[in-house]
């Protein structure tokens, strides 16, 4: 029979088979990309907000060249930016 992670090694009972740093690394790293994924996600559906706003204002306006489109979007990915930056220092 094979020892799990939670059962003690029966050659040296005060150890577990794997100790907490291999598990504790590896939370760490989920964490990480978790967090990261969550950004990701703020920044395009920040980005797509501001190109649908935009085109939906020129589509209102009539207008022959996308300004509303260029502006939106180029404000949406400096605000997406300074978020995503603003929450890399608070780590």
């Amino acid at each position: 029979m094979e020892n799990t992670p939670d059962q003690p090694d029966h050659n040296h009972e005060d150890k577990p088979i794997r100790g907490e740093e291999p598990l504790k690394k590896a939370t760490e790293k989920t964490t990480s990309f978790v967090q990261f994924s969550g950004m990701a996600f703020q920044m395009l559906g920040t980005i797509g907000l501001g190109v649908y706003a935009g085109m939906k204002l020129d589509a209102w306006q009539n207008n022959r060249r996308p300004i509303w489109t260029i502006v939106l979007s180029l404000t949406a990915i400096g605000a997406s930016l300074y978020l995503f930056i603003r929450q890399l220092t608070k780590r």
